[in-house]
This record gives structure tokens, sequence and C-alpha cells, in this order.
């Protein structure tokens, strides 16, 4: 029975093995679907086992060697659906670690095929680049147009090394006059001739300024009262007056020190009636930079002595002589960063009379504030300051030219103009600046015109007739209200506008004499083709106060106030580009043929007209 018991398990062996050749599937799946019945077989066996054992023992008692016989049971397993597990559709999956899917790779293997196709080569595509501007260190402008009038320009420069330049221009602007109405001389010259010299070197850069100037201008303005006057009396007079001046300077510039600049410059000025007037000035700045501000400090050296041989109406006192020296000190700390720039700071002046030992200490405030609100379209800045302005013979005779070589010299104390505004753009090619102002100014300049002081035992100076202006002072409150507006209308062509509103109040003068209340200008500059260029401007100002001595000084008549009307001075300006030397330019002025008058009794040229060539070239 052993034997049979062994051979059984062996046939069920040889059964699971047909089995798993058989069906096709999984070994577990075979072994799940023959437990049940390899278990029940099990259980019979083993009970047999037990009911035999005392016979086997018994049998092997009387015969120990039985001999050997293989004995095969064969049997078909034919298992049934019941038998078989179901399978999921979607199998649970009990590993712990889940493959992922092996990456598929394509592969092509290419074969290559006779064409007759031959593809076009390939161009670069062309940028249309604009052609370099060529620079010319010369230049030579030559102009001549109505009223014999005469514009000449010559520029020069001169490189001397890599770092070392010298250069100098000459200007000339003259007209033979011919105002009409007007019966004495009415010419001009203006000729100029400045040098220069520049260093640029590693650290430091320094320029060297030289320069004389002659003018000669016209006394012209003679009042109504002489309208009836004889040619005789008209020709005996001589309205002349000449200007002569010169200066020298120059300024020092470092890098990466505290000292950060220093300029000087000397002038002297003389004219046809032994006026003299000599000025120094000398303004070193200083920087140091602290952690979060930089402290600044400027100094200021004004000196300016002269003197007039006489004074307007003579009467033995004697001539005109001033000497005064402004010192001064500005220390400010400024507060930059993206937005916003701060500088608060003071001016502390020191005013002396040296002619008349007299001293005057002054302290100005020095603030200002511009903060960027929205990038560049939005900007508000603000501020208040002060200052001791150096007046002087020549930059009187520089805003008007007819003044009489009879002044009296003074300084002017601005004590504060506090002023605020808003700038920026309203769109990329439109900007506006808007602002308005309150100062006080001690001792401001106002020009006025002189009585007319000839007589018959006081004969007069050519300016004596009621035909020169004469300088008083006044302390003056203004109110200034200011605009403007920008716009590129097209990328060669640009318009813009601005205006402004000044309101005087005077302490001691009935008016502001000659300032006016109203200031306007248009002005346009445009290309038309690449060699056709121009601009027109149109100037307007306001009406202005004078006074005027009926009969002269001497009749005892009282002064009237007159108004000088106001005007609109339209220019324009045309010019075509021959060669990338030589261009050629036509100017037109006054266009509205108003002979209106800058100053009164001075009515100025009609409509002028200038044509002109600039040429440019190398040495």
């Amino acid at each position: 029975m052993v034997r049979n018991l062994k051979n059984i398990n062996t046939v069920q062996d040889t059964s699971l093995a047909r089995l798993k050749r058989g069906i096709d599937k999984p070994l577990t799946k075979v072994i799940g679907f023959n437990f049940k019945s390899l278990l029940e077989r099990a259980r019979g066996v083993f009970i047999l086992l037990l009911l035999l054992s005392p016979f086997i023992t018994f049998a092997q008692e009387d015969d120990d060697n039985i001999g050997t016989e293989v004995v095969n049971i064969v049997k078909p397993y034919t298992p049934t659906i019941s038998d078989a597990f179901k399978v999921k559709e979607t199998p649970v999956l009990n590993d712990s670690v889940n493959t992922q899917k092996k990456k598929v790779q394509y592969q092509i293997f290419s074969v290559p095929v006779a064409s007759t196709f031959t593809p076009a080569k390939g161009k670069a595509a062309t940028v249309e680049k604009a052609k370099p501007i060529k620079l010319y260190d010369n230049y030579a402008t030559l102009g001549f147009g109505s009223y014999t009038s005469i514009l000449a320009e010559l520029y020069s420069n001169f490189q001397i090394s890599r770092t070392d330049n010298a250069g100098f221009f000459f200007r000339h602007n003259s007209a033979q006059g011919g105002i009409d109405g007007v019966r004495l001389e009415n010419k001009y010259y203006d000729t100029q001739l400045d040098a220069n010299y520049t260093s640029r070197q590693r650290d430091v850069s320094y320029q060297l300024d030289a320069g004389i100037q002659h003018q000669l201008f016209n006394w012209y303005g003679l009042n109504e009262t002489y309208d009836e006057a004889d040619d005789e009396f008209i020709n005996g007079l001589d309205p002349q007056q000449t200007y002569f001046s010169g200066n020298l300077g120059g300024s020092i510039s470092v890098d990466d020190s505290f000292f950060e600049k220093a300029a000087a410059n000397i002038r002297f000025l003389s004219d046809a009636f032994g006026s003299s007037e000599f000025n120094f000035r000398a303004k070193p700045e200083f920087s140091f930079p602290l952690s979060t501000f930089t402290l600044k400090i400027d100094g200021e050296v004004d000196y300016l002595g002269g003197s007039f041989e006489k004074q307007y109406i003579d009467v033995g006192l004697g001539g005109i002589e001033y000497s005064l020296l402004n010192a001064g000190i500005s220390p400010s700390l400024v507060y930059t960063n993206e937005d916003l720039t701060l500088s608060l700071g003071i001016t502390a002046m020191a005013g002396m009379d040296l002619e008349n030992s007299d001293t005057d200490f002054f302290i100005y405030p020095q603030i200002n504030a511009s903060y960027r609100v929205l990038e560049e379209f939005i900007i508000l800045y603000g501020g208040v300051e002060g200052g001791l302005t150096q007046n002087s013979y020549y930059d009187f005779k520089e805003e008007n030219p007819y003044v009489s070589p009879t002044l009296f010299i003074m300084p002017t104390s601005q004590l504060y103009n506090g002023f605020g505004g808003i700038k920026g753009k309203l769109t990329n090619s439109v900007g506006y600046n808007l602002r308005a102002s309150y100062g006080k100014e001690d001792d401001k300049a106002l020009f006025r015109n002189n009585p007319d002081v000839q007589s018959d035992t006081s004969p007069s100076e050519g300016y004596g007739y009621g035909n020169s202006f004469q300088v008083v002072y006044d302390d003056v409150n203004t109110l200034s209200v200011f605009g403007e507006l920008k716009v590129d209308v097209a990328e060669n062509f640009n318009l813009g506008v601005n205006a402004e509103y000044l309101s005087y109040n005077t302490t001691h003068e009935q008016e502001a004499w000659n300032l006016p209340q109203l200031k306007a200008t248009l002005f346009s500059n445009f290309s038309i083709t690449e060699n056709i260029y121009g601009g027109a401007s149109l100037f307007y100002v306001g009406e202005r106060q004078d006074t005027f001595f009926k009969g002269g000084i001497f009749m005892n008549s009282p002064a009237e106030i007159v108004t000088v009307d106001a005007y609109l001075d339209a220019n324009v300006h045309l010019g075509y580009k021959v060669s990338e030397r030589l261009s050629i330019f036509a100017k037109g002025s006054n266009l509205l043929s108003d002979n209106y008058e800058r100053w009164i009794n001075y009515p100025v040229l009609g409509i002028q007209g200038l044509l002109g060539a600039t040429y440019k070239f190398d040495w």
C-alpha cells in the first residue's frame, strides 16, 4: 500500500504537469484549481495508513524482504468550471513596487532616393542703415539781407592731441538801419570773437576761455517833442554809443574727489563816454558723499567795480563810482533715489558796499524737491530759493542797449521765490509743464525812460533827449503762472507752445516799469524731406508801462504814465542741404510788418529777409 500511495502522489504530480502544459494559464492558477481535491485525497490516505499500520508491522516481522514492484495507476484529470477562479476586469495589485511602462523608442531607417530637385540658395535679409552723419571740425556762414544786414559766422576746432583741443568762434551781425519814420541814425553792429582751450586728462579736465566783443548802437528813440524839429537840429545830434568788452576765464573739474569743480572769470567793459567796469567771479564746488545723503558745499565770490564820468543831470556833482563785493557759502544735503530727489540747504551771503563802507548779511533758503509719481508721466516738483544777484553795467546793456552811461549800480536781494508745479508726458509724444511761483525781491532793477534834459544853458549828450533809459530800484512781489506743451506731431515735425502770466506789486514805484503781464511763444521745427528743413516761431509780449516828461524835465511838468503796446513777432527759416558740406538757407523776421516798439519810442525794423549759405569743412 505504501508503494501505491507513493505512486498516487506521482500520478498526481504528473497530472498537475499535464494541466500546466494543457491549459495556457499561470501555474499559481493551476495549483489553486486542484487544491481542494488534493486535500481530500490526502486525508483519506492518512486514515488508511492509521488502520493498516499493525498489519504492516506484522508483515515486516514475518518476511523482511518482499521484493520490489512498480505499479502505475493512471487517471485522467478533468477540471470543471466550478474549480476555476473568476478573473476580474480590473485586477487589484498587491505588489509593493509598481514598475513603470518601458519607454518605446522609434527609429527611422532612411533610404536615399534619387531626385532632380535643386533648392534655391537662401539670401540674408538686408536692413537699411541710416547713413552716418559726417561731422566736420569747422564751418563758415555768410548771409545778406534787407536793410543791408550782414550775418557772418566762422567756427573752427583744432585737435592738438588725443586729449587736448583748441578752437575759436567769430560772429558778426549788423544792419545799416532805415526804420520808417526815424530821423536819427539807427544802424547797429555786433561783433564777437571767442577762443577756448580744453584738456581732458584721466582724472582732471580743465578749460580756458577768452573773448572780445565790440558793439555799436544809436539812441534813435526821440519822443514826439522833436517831430517838428528842423533837419539842422536833428543832424547836429550824435546818438552813437559803442561798447567794448573782453573776458578771460576758465574752469577745472576733478573726478573721484571731494573737490568737484571750480570756475573763475574776469571781464572788462568800457564805452564811448569814458565808462568802465571790472568784474571778477569765482565759484568753487565741493561734494562729500555720506551714508544716505550727499553734502554739497558751493562757494561764491563776486567783485564788481566801475565808474561813470558824469551823472544824467550834470550839475557839477561829478561822476558815479561803485565798488561791490558779494561773498557767501551754500551748504546743502542732497538725497536721491529712483523716484525722489530732495535738496535741503541755505545760502549765507555778505554784501559789502566798499565805496560807502556798508555791509549787509543775508540768509536765503535753498530747498528743491522732485517726486516721480507715475514714471515719466507725472512728476511733481517744488521748492523755495533765494539769492543775492550782482547787477552790472554789462548785464544792463545786454538786456537794454539804450541805457544811458549814468547808472546807479547795486545788487538785488531775492528774499525768496516759492514755486511748485507738475510736469511729464500725457502720451509718449506729448509733454507738458505747469508751474506757479510767488517771490519777493528787494531792490529789483527796473528800466525807465529818462526825461529830456536839453536846454540852452546845459547842452546834452546824445542820450539826453528823452531817448535813453535809467535804472530804478524797488521792492517788488511777483506772482507767476507758467504753462508749456510740446507735441511730436510726427517723426520730423514737432510743435510747442508756452505762456506766462505775471502780476507785480511794487512798493515805491507806480508801476513795474517795462515788465509785461503776459508773454507767449509758439514754435515749431520740421523736416520736409531729407534735404529740406525749417522752423517757425511766433512771439507775443503784452503791454508795458513807462513814463514820459512832456516838454522836458525843466518844464516842471509831471511825468505821464505811457502804455507801450503789445506786439506779435513772426519768424521763419528754411534750409536746403545741397551736399554734406554745403547748405543754403533763408530767414524771415517780423513777417507781420509791424514796426512795434520793444522800448518806448524805439520802433524795430519792418519785414526782414536774409539769404545765406553754410559750408562745413576740415582743415
